[in-house]
């Protein structure tokens, strides 16, 4: 089992930086940030970009992974963001993790003023999103079109230290972002079902979710073992860092589900994902054991 940990672009790199470095020193093996212009009701504070972020953590660390949680197409377009994450890989010497997803409504999507896409919609342009960020990324030169993204002569020299391209981590939890997430994803990441007062029913879900990508994975004839599977334990509703025995029970639950990584996020003072730094750092000391699982 390996274990991340998410800590949100919502302070100045002053204090976030020291978290970053933090993150490495307690020995988590991967650390994301989100990839908003905001978030929920976040978006009315303190909030900065991910890939400046990322940009900075990569350089006060030196062996954890870094990734986004996770980009989307509401607001990046392929050409561009293929040379971010190239840049992002040769920063970082190879250690960035690409977290996609297909994006939600909400405020990502409504402040460009944007037409609202349906969920089918969102689908078809993440598809595109995926195919064209994979050969921007794997060839040096691509002409591509389709109904959401085009790049004509675009070019991608050097390409990015990790080869064929950085590994994607494709959120998904419905049927069709499940076959993208079998036919392009290096891992997967799931969040379950939405269940605000029913911790059973989530983990129900994530059961179900783990299934569901088994079948996905058989019918793009990749063998189950092929892509790592992440789960987003705090979309449960028990935030894993509310107490040492909440996080271990939910690792072994994940190990059990044969989750190879999960990922938390980091305590903060108030409102989403509230709670104590002295959580995390007895966390940081059961991490050892926890990885055995």
């Amino acid at each position: 089992m390996r274990i991340g940990i998410v800590i949100l672009p919502d302070q100045r790199w002053s204090v976030a930086g020291r978290r970053w470095q933090r993150a490495e020193q307690y020995g988590f093996d991967h650390a994301w940030t989100y990839d908003h212009l905001g978030w929920r009701d976040l978006a009315d504070g303190p909030w900065f970009d991910a890939v400046p972020t990322l940009t900075a953590a990569a350089m006060v660390t030196r062996r954890i992974r870094l990734g986004t949680f996770v980009a989307s197409p509401n607001f990046r377009h392929p050409v561009h963001f293929a040379r971010e994450v190239t840049a992002l890989d040769d920063i970082s010497e190879g250690r960035l993790l690409l977290g996609v997803g297909a994006g939600g409504i909400g405020f990502d999507s409504a402040v460009l003023g944007r037409p609202e896409l349906t969920p089918r919609q969102r689908v078809d342009r993440f598809a595109e999103f995926l195919e064209l960020l994979d050969g921007l990324l794997r060839t040096d030169r691509v002409t591509w079109s389709g109904s959401y993204f085009a790049a004509v002569d675009a070019r991608s020299t050097p390409g990015p230290v990790q080869r064929p391209r950085p590994p994607f981590v494709v959120a998904a939890n419905g049927p069709r972002a499940l076959g993208l997430a079998a036919r392009y994803g290096d891992g997967w990441v799931t969040t379950g079902a939405q269940a605000p007062d029913d911790e059973e029913a989530w983990w129900a879900s994530v059961a179900t979710a783990a299934s569901r990508f088994d079948a996905a994975l058989a019918d793009a004839g990749r063998p189950a073992g092929a892509v790592a599977r992440y789960l987003n334990l705090d979309s449960s509703p028990v935030f894993s860092m509310s107490s040492t025995d909440a996080f271990t029970d939910a690792v072994g639950r994940a190990a059990a589900l044969g989750f190879t990584d999960v990922v938390a996020h980091w305590p903060r003072a108030s409102s989403w994902y509230a709670g104590d730094e002295k959580v995390l750092e007895s966390v940081a000391g059961l991490l050892p054991r926890l990885r055995a699982l």
